[in-house]
C-alpha cells in the first residue's frame, strides 16, 4: 500500500490527497517559483532600457541567478519549519515573503537593489516550493510518490509555456513594473487556495526547532545510502538547466536574431518538457525507477553529445529549426531526469520529509545557481559553451547516479 493517509484534523479541506485539485494547488504553489522567473526573461531589454544598461548588457541574467540563489538558499529553513508547524504555515509564510519581494523589486532604484529584492523573491518562493514536495511524501512513497511529482511537476510546467508569452502581452499594453506585480497577485491567489489544502503532518509527527533535534534531522538525511550520490547528480543536472533558463533569451536575439520569437520557442520548449512529465508519470510505476532512470540517461547521453557534436561541426551557429530539435531531445531527457532522481532520494526520508526535500533542493539549486552562473560568463554569441556545459553536467550526474544506485544497493 503506497498511499498514506493524512491525520484528521479540524476544519480539514475537502480536497482529498492524490485528488486532480490536491495536486493542482500543489502545482501552483511551486508554479510561483517558475513565474518569478520565466515572466522576467521576455522584460531583460525593457529594465536595461530602465536602469540604463547597455542594450547587450548580460548582467540583468543575475536577476535569475539571484532568484535562484535565495530559493535555494531559504528551502533548508522553510524544510525545518515545515516538519516543526506543518506543511501550510509555511506555505502562507513564504507567499508573503514572495509578494514582498516582487513588489521590492518593482520599486528598486538600480539593478543592485534589484538584485537584493529578486533574493528576497526567491527566499519567500522556497516556502510553498519544499512544503509541496513534503506533502506528496508525507502521502505517497516508492513508484506511487514519483508519479504524483511528475504530475505536478506537468501542471507547474505550464507556467514556462505561457508565461513568456503572457508577459510579452503585458509587456504590449504597460511596462516592465506590471509584470512583477502580475506575480505579486498571483502569489496572492495561490495563497488563497493553500485553504482549501489538507495538513498532511499529524501534530504527533512534528520535530522541535531545537538545535539537537535540527542536527539529527540532518545526519538523518546525509547519513542515508546514496544520499551524496544523488544530490551531486541532481546539482549537476539544475546547474546547466540553470544556465540554459537564463541565456536562451540571449541565444535567440543574439545567436539567430528572432528576439520576437523568444515567448514561442519558450513556450514551445516548455510544452516539450510538460510531455516529458506526462510521459514519465505513465511509465515510472510499469518500469520502475532504477530501470527508467536508466532509459533516461542512455537518451540523455545521446542527445547532448549530439549538440555538442552539431554545435562544433557549425561553428556554434546551427540552422535554428536543428537547434530547437536538438534542444528539445536535451530538456525531454533532462526532465524525464530530474524529478526521479530527486524521488529516488526522498524514498527514505519518510521521517524527515521537510528537512530531506529542503536539503535537496538547497544543495542541488545553490550550487547549480553557481555552476549556471560559471557556465553563462562563457557565452560568446553561439550555443557552445551551453553545449558544452550539457555534456558535462550529464556526465557528472551519470557517473553520481551509478554510485548512489550502488550505495542503495
Amino acid at each position: 500500500m503506497t498511499v498514506v493517509q493524512p491525520p484528521p484534523t479540524a476544519g480539514r479541506a475537502k480536497l482529498t490527497l492524490g485528488s486532480k485539485g490536491f495536486i493542482a494547488v500543489l502545482s501552483m504553489c511551486m508554479a510561483v517559483t517558475a513565474l518569478g522567473i520565466d515572466t522576467i526573461l521576455p522584460a531583460y531589454d525593457d529594465i536595461r532600457e530602465s536602469l540604463d544598461l547597455d542594450p547587450d548588457a548580460t548582467e540583468v541574467t543575475g536577476l535569475v541567478t539571484f532568484y535562484f540563489m535565495g530559493n535555494s538558499l531559504g528551502l533548508l529553513p522553510a524544510g525545518l519549519l515545515s516538519d516543526r508547524f506543518g506543511r501550510k504555515a509555511v506555505m502562507w509564510g513564504g507567499l508573503a515573503l514572495y509578494i514582498a519581494g516582487a513588489i521590492g523589486s518593482v520599486l528598486a532604484p538600480s539593478l543592485g537593489v534589484m538584485f537584493v529584492f529578486r533574493f528576497i523573491w526567491g527566499l519567500g518562493g522556497a516556502g510553498p516550493r519544499v512544503a509541496s514536495l513534503a506533502m506528496i511524501r508525507d502521502g505517497f512513497s516508492g513508484e506511487q510518490m514519483a508519479r504524483q511529482m511528475s504530475l505536478a511537476m506537468a501542471v507547474f510546467l505550464l507556467v514556462p509555456a505561457v508565461g513568456p508569452a503572457l508577459s510579452a502581452g503585458v509587456l504590449a499594453i504597460s511596462s516592465w513594473e506590471w509584470v512583477f506585480w502580475m506575480c505579486a497577485i498571483a502569489a496572492g491567489v495561490v495563497a488563497t487556495l493553500v485553504t482549501r489544502l489538507p495538513e498532511t503532518l499529524a501534530d504527533e509527527s512534528r520535530r522541535p526547532l531545537a538545535a539537537r533535534s535540527v542536527g539529527r534531522s540532518l545526519r538523518t538525511v546525509f547519513a542515508t545510502p546514496g544520499t551524496a550520490w544523488y544530490l551531486l547528480s541532481l546539482t549537476a543536472l539544475f546547474g546547466v538547466f540553470m544556465s540554459y533558463l537564463a541565456t536562451s533569451e540571449l541565444i535567440i536575439d543574439q545567436t539567430y536574431d528572432l528576439q520576437s520569437w523568444f515567448p514561442l520557442f519558450f513556450g514551445g520548449i516548455a510544452l516539450v518538457m510538460l510531455g516529458a512529465m506526462l510521459v514519465n508519470s505513465r511509465f515510472v510505476e510499469r518500469l520502475g525507477l532504477r530501470r527508467l532512470l536508466g532509459m533516461a540517461f542512455v537518451a540523455s547521453i545521446v542527445s547532448i553529445v549530439a549538440l555538442l557534436v552539431t554545435s562544433l561541426a557549425t561553428g556554434g551557429e546551427p540552422p535554428f529549426w536543428l537547434f530547437v530539435v536538438l534542444i528539445s531531445a536535451v530538456l525531454f531527457c533532462q526532465q524525464m531526469l530530474i524529478p526521479n532522481i530527486n524521488a529516488a532520494a526522498m524514498r527514505p526520508l519518510a521521517e524527515v520529509a521537510g528537512t530531506g526535500a529542503a536539503v535537496l533542493g538547497m544543495v542541488s539549486g545553490a550550487l547549480g545557481a553557481v555552476i549556471g552562473e560559471l557556465i553563462n560568463r562563457q557565452f560568446d554569441g553561439t550555443i557552445t559553451p551551453l553545449s558544452i556545459g550539457f555534456v558535462v553536467s550529464g556526465a557528472i550526474a551519470f557517473a553520481a547516479w551509478r554510485r548512489a544506485e550502488q550505495a542503495v544497493g
